[in-house]
């Protein structure tokens, strides 16, 4: 099975990346920014230059914009191009714990810690053992009715596996300003998953590669790129599985204020937007710019 490694930084080789380098099994691709530092090297993995991402497509990178973590995309389809079988996508500032990568969920059938809800989407953390707290993405006026009463075992075959993070969570801005803390997953929780759409980030998610066509990581939304590209996957039929923590979030340096500024969108209408793709995953159209629209139609037309 060929498996390849995304990311994008700004940053010089951080000590994740230099894992995730030297991780067997495994390729790395990293997506150069316009604030890559310009001697970026990596002893087993590629480093993909501004230039090079240009040369490949100028129509879609003047689309996507720079300094922005969206050039990820660009990582999407040089996995393609290096013929993978399951990407993984990841953030530089996740160190991967030993036996990360290792024995995936994707493909397979396994058991599950299965939750129904009435409710239009599920959050997976707090249906672990930091109760308190809720996945970036997932809609706030929903946090006070979360019910975890209906949980089963149940079998399935998952198409993506988002693994969790100790250490700083994904948690949303609000509940990182409010309550700031560290986490240790309590592995017996999962594997997880539901009835229902919930967000998955692009910190540290494992997928089939058949399903980069349909994931993409759109401008002009803010915080809300990877999520909502994960709502829209879920729409389009993808089954998610969550799994343990395997890295731990050293996180890199953040303004609150600036993140909580950049979720608006998901706060303004991830509730009506999980409803809507509920029904129909063109829905997603009606919430994102048209220029994102533009990039995601330009995307597609390498696959």
């Amino acid at each position: 099975m060929n498996k390849v490694i995304v990311t994008t930084t700004i940053n010089p080789p951080t000590e994740a990346v230099l894992k995730y380098d030297a991780m067997p099994g495994w390729d790395l691709v990293v997506m150069g920014d316009l604030k890559t530092p310009s001697d970026y090297k990596l002893e087993n993995g590629v480093y993909v230059t501004p230039k090079e991402q240009e040369t490949y497509d100028k129509e879609l990178s003047d689309a996507i914009g720079w300094g922005c973590i969206q050039r990820r995309n660009f990582g999407f389809l040089w996995a393609r191009e290096m013929k993978a079988d399951v990407v993984a996508i990841i953030d530089d500032d996740n160190i991967p714990y030993e036996g990360w990568g290792e024995n995936l969920m994707l493909g397979q059938e396994i058991e599950v810690n299965y939750y129904d809800t009435d409710a239009p989407v599920f959050d997976p953390v707090g249906a672990t053992n930091h109760k308190n707290l809720w996945h970036r993405g997932f809609p706030l006026q929903l946090v006070p009715t979360r019910d975890y009463s209906r949980r089963s075992k149940k079998r399935m075959v998952p198409d993506v596996q988002a693994d969790f993070w100790n250490g700083d969570p994904d948690i949303d801005a609000i509940c990182r300003m409010t309550i700031k803390p560290q986490c240790d997953f309590d592995k017996s929780c999962f594997p997880i998953a539901s009835n229902k759409l919930s967000p998955f980030n692009s910190q540290n998610t494992f997928m089939h590669a058949s399903l980069l066509k349909d994931y993409f990581l759109h401008t002009g939304v803010g915080r809300m790129d990877d999520i909502w590209a994960s709502y829209y996957l879920e729409a389009r039929g993808a089954r998610v599985v969550y799994g343990a923590a395997s890295v731990f979030q050293a996180r890199n340096e953040h303004d609150l204020v600036i993140d909580m500024k950049k979720e608006y969108p998901g706060y303004e209408n991830n509730l009506q937007l999980v409803q809507d793709l509920a029904t129909d995953s063109k829905t997603m159209f009606k919430y994102i710019p048209a220029d994102s629209a533009r990039a995601f139609e330009l995307y597609r037309k390498h696959f």
